[in-house]
């Protein structure tokens, strides 16, 4: 199986790279098109800012090549506020893969800190990524931007109030917490979009 991680101005690749390692997979991490055209999966990793992540995948073509990808991609943090129609994150237009716009957090009491970072646990999973999970399982978040609730929506969780853990739309999946980070419940969640 070819697995490729695109390869573009954000963080957190490598961190990808060491948890497919651990799942016995290797991955190519490129910018190349022929390559990501021809992965049997491809990975969309993604820490940074919205907008400048966004010129850069435009003025790759990146944006345009991901968009159009037939077999199952996995966005995650960015990565899914990337494939979303919009961000108030530097209030850039997105890939509008799904059809919901990314919103800041906007802490409702003292105690609600921003950026939402640490571990939380995730609920009302509707997803081939989820499947063996029997319960609510604990996933590593670190994010300022949500993803309100909507038709997409494959996981919840409630931080400040509920939005988006993961989406799910034809071939295209994403999480908003990290996998990579996210201990045995997020290697069964790669193994789990490997075995797709």
């Amino acid at each position: 199986m070819k697995i490729a991680v695109v390869k573009y101005n954000a963080g957190n690749i490598r961190s990808v790279d060491y948890a497919l390692k651990r799942l016995g997979a290797e991955a190519v991490i490129t910018a190349d098109k022929e390559i990501l055209q021809t992965a049997d999966k491809v990975i969309f990793p993604g820490v940074g800012a919205a907008d400048t992540t966004m010129e850069h995948l435009r003025e790759s073509g990146l944006d345009r090549l991901i968009k159009d990808l037939r077999q199952p991609v996995l966005g995650i943090c960015l990565g899914m506020q990337l494939m979303c129609r919009h961000s108030e994150e530097g209030d850039v237009d997105c890939f509008n893969i799904f059809d919901v716009d990314v919103k800041r957090f906007i802490p409702q009491r003292h105690t609600e800190k921003v950026p939402h970072m640490g571990w939380n646990t995730i609920g009302n999973l509707s997803s081939e990524l989820f499947d063996g999970f029997t319960k609510e399982e604990f996933v590593y978040f670190v994010h300022s931007y949500y993803v309100p609730l909507c038709e997409s929506t494959t996981a919840e969780t409630d931080y400040i109030h509920p939005f988006s853990a993961a989406l799910h739309k034809g071939n295209f999946y994403a999480t908003q917490f990290h996998p990579e980070k996210s201990g045995q419940t997020g290697e069964k969640i790669l193994k789990n979009f490997l075995d797709l």
